[in-house]
Parts: structure tokens; sequence; C-alpha cells
């Protein structure tokens, strides 16, 4: 993992060399239409409140909980506090309420999440389309436990939760379950790992999918996955928003495109 200081260094290298956020001098239709109509749209949507009101009470809660962690380095066993896991995994606001959005306005209906974490990610995904049906998955028992509290107070009921480690539980819920429409990856960060979630989803996609993936700059060794994810013969459309990599697969999409866009 890169430090603070060294992440925020690459963060103002990128924004120099990034394209504005609003759109201007972007000559891709589908891509314009995503910054202008997705990227900034303000409207407070009437979930937002809700989950937020989770997040702040996730980011208080003082109970402990012994977890597994199988995503970042190694399996750990340790009972922390759930407001430590909460400042240091949950997805900000920010790009909470972006999840948001792209499904609100993409309308994916079978959405899949790998890394659950106390359920903030999923509770966006989830709240943005009724219709759709998410399967959120996480590494810990215990953590997941948290986030289906979480779930139930939002009243969701279009979740399903499965936990376990993802090499093991993974290749059953793809081959059980119709095509995937979104993807949504979070829960590791490691290259052999990534590239084999990547290509199982690949190869069982709808033609009209969207991947993304959290934390691509989080190390070296993400930023060379997501290079290596960019360089695939079916990634055509790519966006690099930082905090995020995001693909569009459409097969009116004839030209390889990457765009890198301040957000």
């Amino acid at each position: 993992m890169y430090s603070r200081t060294k992440l925020a260094l690459k963060y103002l290298t990128y924004s120099w060399h990034a394209s504005n956020g609003r759109g201007h001098g972007i000559h891709s239709p589908f891509v314009y239409e995503f910054v202008t109509e997705v990227l900034n749209d303000s409207r407070p949507f009437y979930p937002y409140i809700a989950i937020e009101k989770i997040r702040t009470a996730m980011l208080r809660d003082q109970r402990t909980i012994g977890f597994g962690d199988y995503g970042k380095t190694t399996l750990v066993n340790a009972n922390v506090k759930i407001s430590d896991i909460a400042h240091r995994s949950l997805s900000g606001r920010k790009f909470g309420q972006l999840l948001f959005r792209i499904v609100n306005h993409y309308q994916p209906k079978r959405l899949i999440e790998l890394g659950t974490s106390l359920g903030i990610s999923g509770a966006y995904l989830a709240t943005a389309d009724p219709a759709a049906f998410l399967t959120t998955m996480e590494g810990s028992d215990s953590i997941a436990k948290i986030a289906a509290e979480n779930f139930s107070k939002l009243r969701l009921q279009n979740i399903r939760q499965v936990t376990g480690d993802f090499d093991k539980t993974l290749p059953a819920v793809i081959a059980s379950s119709a095509p995937f429409d979104m993807v949504f990856i979070d829960g590791n960060h490691r290259k052999d790992p990534l590239l084999n979630y990547f290509h199982q989803f690949l190869n069982k996609r709808p033609r009209d999918a969207i991947f993304i993936l959290h934390d691509i700059h989080w190390s070296r060794e993400m930023e060379k996955t997501w290079q290596i994810i960019r360089d695939h013969p079916d990634v055509m459309l790519s966006v690099d928003l930082f905090a995020a990599g995001i693909i569009f697969f459409r097969d009116t999409f004839r030209v390889k495109q990457h765009f890198n866009i301040r957000f």
C-alpha cells in the first residue's frame, strides 16, 4: 500500500493530466453522457440520508468483533472495533453515491459486489433500483453479520449475502447465477486474485456490462493489475477516476479508448 504522502502526490499528478470532470474536450458521446448525467448529477436522491446515518453510526460503534481479512495481505483473526473497520474500509460518501447513480442511470438488474464490508456500498447499490438484485460477498462472517443488521435497518429485500473466501465461494456463485450486469470488486488488493475474478466474470458476462474496480491506485500492484485489465482485448472503453476504474462493455465500441477523469 502506498503511504498517504505518496498517494497524495500520485493524485496531484493524475489530476494535472486528467480531464476536468465537466465533459469539456471529451469526444466520446457515451463518456460525455456518463460525465454530464451520472458523474456530475448532484440531485439529493432520497436514500442518501438514511445510508449516511448508518455510516455515521458505524464510525462511532465501539463494539468489538473478531474477523478474518482475506483481501489485503493474509488472513488475520483479531478483535477489532467496528469503528476502526469503518474508518479503514468503508467507501467514501461521494463514491458510494456515484455507485447509486450508475445503477440508477444504466439500470443493471443483476449486481454483484465482492467486499461487503459493513454494507454501505451495498446499500447504495441496492437502493438505486428496487427491481435490481444484489449479491454481495464478504470474507468475514462477523463483518457480514453487521452488514446484515444495516441492510435490515434500511429494509432492503433485494440483497443476497454470501460469506467466505472468494476463491472458494465465487465460482459456485457465478455458475449458479445468470450473468451479472454490474460487477463491483472491492474485496481484494492483490494482483493474481483480482485477475482471476476479472476473468471469471468476463467469461460469463452480458453484452452490456459494467465492471468497477475500487482502489486501483492503492498500491503499485493494484496499478499494474488495472493496467493489465485495461489492456485486455475485450476491454474497449475504460475510465480512471483515481478512486476506481470503470469498464463499460458495449458491442458498439469499435476503437479502444481510455479516459482519466477528475472526480
